[in-house]
């Protein structure tokens, strides 16, 4: 069975999200430790070390989904470079020559 690779977006919503309980669970921790005692303690630590694991994963997510897509741009601009050579070879030269006359320009 074929795993669905999450798109750029949705892992970055869920990186975000992740992220903004990972702060409001330090925020909470910070201000209500000192009170905190026992049972407590121990259930805010392990809430705050689960949001921290769940916030580590949405990083690797977004890593994994900005290589898939990396991935399939190479493979796309590899492929129209063997199909299109002259092409890529005029469009090479034109950005060429239009960088260099921007660089002239300063």
């Amino acid at each position: 069975m074929m795993e669905k690779i999450p798109t750029q977006s949705s892992a970055r919503d869920q990186l975000m999200r992740d992220l903004k309980n990972v702060v409001s669970d330090a925020e909470s921790w910070l201000r209500s430790g000192s009170s905190l005692s026992g049972e407590d303690l121990k259930a805010a630590k392990a809430k705050f070390e689960r949001t921290l694991v769940s916030a580590k994963d949405g990083i690797i997510r977004a890593e994994e989904a900005v290589v898939e897509k990396t991935k399939a741009t190479v493979k796309a601009t590899d492929e129209y470079v063997q199909e299109n050579p002259w092409k890529a070879i005029g469009i090479s030269a034109a950005i060429g020559v239009l960088v260099g006359a921007l660089i002239s320009r300063r």
